[in-house]
């Protein structure tokens, strides 16, 4: 693992970790990498009998275990199961691309920290001037049009952050909610505005679909106005969907049964 991903991923970890990672000689010369890969973890924290576990440990240590675990289950699969709507289920054969998007430690960490960063999710208030003085907005950003709306208070240099947040919440709510999610025709129409993105009515796909489309524009969108270079951003606005579905499989492999416990309702 790359010597600077190896100091953020323990930047993250808590103290609690650090002691389960210990029993697993993580400091004793043994890379992170393969600890977080080791299925003794994954029996430890990810298997029904080590839910136990999971009150001692972050969330953090949870998720890097889960998609350190997925990228090697994928080396040897050779289908996975989509989830994409309500009781609907497609097998994926082609597996290539995910193994290839988890090969990079960079964007394994991304997707890690991109779980880690919706167990605690902001919200709060922004005033606006209309023509009928001073509105008050709540937002969350677990909502994507009130989020979107930020970009209209925000100032021009401060919108790649919004940007990139509204693609980490359609890569989040498509990976890990696509059987919750859903937007009515007013909620659509106003997140198509607000993302400089017209669509006729007849041409609108649903809401997973669309979040893809968006996701895909957001990070696109993030990385091109951002005051600093944004790589991994950049290449998972190209390969959103590969990234898309290694969520859906990581969740459909170990984050399901604990799903709302650790990202509550959407």
């Amino acid at each position: 693992m790359n010597l600077d991903i190896d100091i953020l991923y323990r930047q993250h970890l808590a103290d609690s970790d650090r002691r389960v990672l210990r029993s697993l000689g993580a400091d004793e010369g043994r890379d992170l990498d393969a600890v977080l890969s080791d299925p003794a973890l994954e029996e430890a924290l990810l298997s029904p009998e080590g839910h136990t576990e999971l009150a001692h440990t972050s969330p953090f240590l949870t998720f890097a275990v889960a998609v350190h675990r997925t990228a090697a289950r994928l080396g040897t699969a050779t289908y996975v199961e989509e989830r994409w709507a309500p009781r609907r289920r497609v097998p994926v054969f082609d597996v290539g691309p995910m193994r290839d998007l988890l090969a990079a430690a960079e964007r394994r960490f991304f997707l890690v920290e991109l779980l880690a960063s919706y167990t605690h999710v902001a919200s709060g208030a922004t005033w606006q001037r209309t023509r009928r003085g001073w509105r008050r907005r709540r937002f969350s950003e677990l909502d994507p049009v009130r989020l979107a709306e930020l970009l209209e208070v925000v100032p021009a240099p401060e919108q790649a952050g919004i940007y990139r947040r509204l693609g980490d919440l359609a890569l989040f709510l498509t990976g890990v909610f696509p059987d919750h999610i859903g937007l009515a025709p007013s909620a659509t129409d106003r997140l198509l505005r607000l993302s400089g993105w017209r669509l006729a009515p007849e041409d609108r796909p649903g809401t997973p679909e669309l979040l893809e489309s968006l996701g895909r524009r957001w990070y696109r969108l993030a990385a091109s106005r951002a005051l600093a270079p944004l790589p991994v951003v950049a290449e998972i606005s190209e390969r959103f969907v590969d990234a898309r579905r290694v969520l859906n499989v990581v969740t459909d492999w170990y984050l399901f049964p604990l799903r709302d416990q650790w990202f509550g309702r959407v």
